[in-house]
């Protein structure tokens, strides 16, 4: 930033910048922007400002000046090889992110990882410090920077902070498995506004306050007191669902190209009657052995032919050099080849497993292409593949089950609701929804399209800081 500038009015603190960073044969940095929510969501408002992104460029040890892109100024945030080895991989990714998704996998609690997770932090803490212009906004995102806000008071409490939970947060009795609950607590309630998917997940946060610390609350808010005992702030934990960027998503799905490629993708196979389709990272929180499992039964039980049923699932590759997503990969691709094996014939298989990614307007004419979607997490805090999906489906057609412990869940009146741990019940969920009648699933499906394109993810970010900018600096008015 030049000595000249006061700092930015706005600053977002993420885990990552908003593009992709990499060094070319001259070592010079080129970037490609990001394709993310978050990214789509804060255009228009870091448009509207003078705004600053902190965050980490995504490979180790690389050390770049700040930049601009589309006149907001990237501050990258160095992270050596230990760094991302213990405070993403190890504290972020093996011990919060499985004991926020209720203890799917068993998390790791280790005091090394620890220290780093509060080193990083901290580094981040100063980088949004330095950037933020007196009374600056600042939001913080995401379990990887959960002790950030009160970091960044400490440094400037001048500032107005926010921060916005993505993934679950866990019922009390498995939060306080976390040797370091009350340290994670104090930094969260460095913020003025504590934003979450689900009013469940702001509830759990407001009652784990009550438990470990001495705060009063009410409701959604949490009174903090100054060393007088006199009240110095409230903080407000509340829920604020994020989404996509529907209109944009329906207008690529409405394209001859993504069109023609939908009945493409059909033909090629096979033309089934019906078509089943599962898309997620591959990651133990989303179901995608227990949706195999049901699946391959309904063919067993007659209840689906192999001949004329097919079911994509799409599983993005994710944290491949940690054990627990290896031996998730080698169980997905045991019970696809055993159901192929079993069910499949000559020039047609009932799984189409695909561990890729794919570019959007591919994900689209999927979309297009699918009678039943299926999202069936185990835990989630939103799960944007549902959204994606109702968005693409502009001719009103298909139907979409959804895992009852979803964020989405909550908002996505017309799904076909599902308990994934209930193998029986999702097969009669699936089963429901491939023979729905016509008229029953358009109408549910303009109830989901009237939900997904009215609340998109600009509407969700104008809804998060006009509540945050509702908050008086220097505490209580």
């Amino acid at each position: 930033m030049p000595s000249d500038v006061p700092g930015y009015d706005f600053v977002v603190v993420a885990n990552r910048l908003p593009v992709d960073v990499s060094l070319d044969e001259d070592g010079k940095p080129t970037w490609t922007r990001s394709p993310g929510g978050l990214v789509t969501a804060l255009a228009p408002v870091m448009a509207g400002t003078t705004g600053a992104w902190v965050g980490w460029g995504g490979a180790p040890d690389l050390e770049l000046d700040p930049f601009d892109v589309d006149g907001t100024e990237l501050i990258p945030v160095v992270l050596s090889e230990g760094d991302v080895e213990q405070f993403y991989e190890g504290f972020s990714n093996d011990t919060i992110w499985p004991l926020y998704h209720d203890v799917i996998a068993a998390p790791r609690f280790h005091r090394q990882w620890w220290d780093v997770y509060q080193r990083v932090n901290r580094r981040f803490a100063h980088a949004a410090a330095d950037q933020a212009a007196h009374g600056a906004t600042v939001w913080v995102h995401d379990y990887q920077l959960q002790l950030v806000p009160r970091m960044l008071r400490e440094l400037r409490p001048d500032l107005r902070i926010g921060y916005f939970h993505h993934i679950p947060f866990p019922a009390l009795e498995i939060f306080a498995q976390l040797p370091w609950r009350k340290q994670v607590v104090e930094g969260l309630l460095g913020a003025d506004l504590i934003g979450f998917q689900r009013g469940g997940d702001a509830a759990n946060f407001v009652r784990v306050v009550r438990r470990f610390t001495d705060l009063t609350t009410r409701g959604q808010v949490i009174t903090i007191d100054d060393q007088d005992g006199r009240v110095d702030r409230h903080v407000r934990a509340a829920a604020f669902p994020i989404s996509i960027d529907s209109h944009a998503f329906d207008d690529l799905a409405r394209t001859a190209d993504v069109r023609e490629r939908a009945l493409q993708i059909r033909r090629e196979l096979g033309d089934p009657e019906f078509l089943l389709l599962g898309v997620d990272r591959l990651d133990y929180t989303k179901g995608i052995r227990h949706r195999i499992k049901a699946y391959g039964e309904l063919l067993a039980d007659e209840r689906l032919s192999p001949q004329s049923t097919t079911l994509v699932q799409v599983a993005s590759p994710s944290r491949e050099n940690v054990g627990a997503y290896q031996q998730l990969r080698d169980d997905v691709e045991q019970l696809v080849g055993r159901i192929n094996g079993d069910y499949g014939q000559v020039g047609h298989a009932p799984v189409q497993y695909l561990h890729q990614s794919f570019p959007m307007e591919e994900m689209a004419a999927l979309y297009l292409a699918a009678d039943v979607m299926l999202v069936t997490a185990l835990r989630d805090g939103m799960n944007l593949v549902a959204k994606e999906y109702v968005a693409a489906r502009s001719d009103d057609r298909g139907a979409l089950v959804l895992s009852e412990f979803t964020g989405a869940a909550d908002e996505l009146n017309g799904a076909v609701l599902v308990n994934p741990h209930d193998i029986d019940g999702m097969k009669d969920a699936i089963t429901y929804a491939v023979h729905m009648d016509a008229r029953d699933s358009r109408k549910r499906m303009r109830s989901l399209r009237r939900r997904v394109l009215g609340h998109d993810v600009v509407a969700w970010s104008q809804e998060f800081l006009a509540a945050l900018n509702a908050v008086p600096i220097g505490g209580p008015s």
